[in-house]
């Protein structure tokens, strides 16, 4: 995982520095937000080092595109203005969004395998059955957590009951997945 952050990273800035202001927005979500969300939901977990590296990467972006913002400021005040998800929660929605296709029949079988709704497993009737959560297999590895079976339902079952309904529709289960992980 550090040569591909060291990749990532290495050509972002790459690009970073021969752009120009007036092309500046365009180009950064044209390349830069592409390398940041190519593959990032196998980033789920990532150590706190590679995450950093990542969002400085992003960090760089937002201040290149709001020409203003000078190093020192903050940049969540930025990310707010431009409407950017930070890298960790940029990977967390990705998840969210694949588990959503997986049990709504917008993917493909093998996801759709993966994301098992508790009350469709076969055991018996809960009071929270008529709660969409999803059946989290144990692992016996920090690798094994990283992965879409586990890593997908768990972040399923973390989100509030309203954006776990089954009857949002995909742009306004999106919409109001971003509106939860900003706040």
């Amino acid at each position: 995982m550090s040569a591909h952050v060291s990749a990532v990273c290495r050509s972002a800035y790459g690009y970073l520095r021969v752009l120009l202001t007036e092309a500046a927005k365009t180009v950064v979500h044209a390349f830069i937000s592409s390398y940041l969300d190519y593959c990032n939901s196998l980033l789920f977990g990532i150590s706190d080092n590679l995450l950093w590296r990542l969002r400085a990467v992003q960090n760089a972006a937002a201040r290149l595109v709001t020409a203003g913002t000078r190093r020192h400021e903050h940049i969540k005040p930025v990310w707010r203005q431009l409407h950017w998800l930070p890298v960790g929660q940029r990977i967390e929605f990705k998840l969210a969004v694949l588990a959503y296709k997986a049990m709504n029949g917008l993917s493909p079988q093998y996801l759709a395998d993966d994301c098992q709704l508790t009350s469709s497993t076969g055991r018996r009737q809960l009071r929270s059955s008529n709660v969409a959560t999803c059946e989290v297999p144990t692992t016996r590895t920090s690798l094994g957590d990283r992965s879409f079976t586990v890593a997908g339902p768990r972040l399923w079952n973390n989100l509030p009951l309203n954006l776990r309904d089954s009857e949002h529709y995909f742009l306004e289960f999106c919409r109001l997945l971003k509106t939860h992980l900003f706040c």
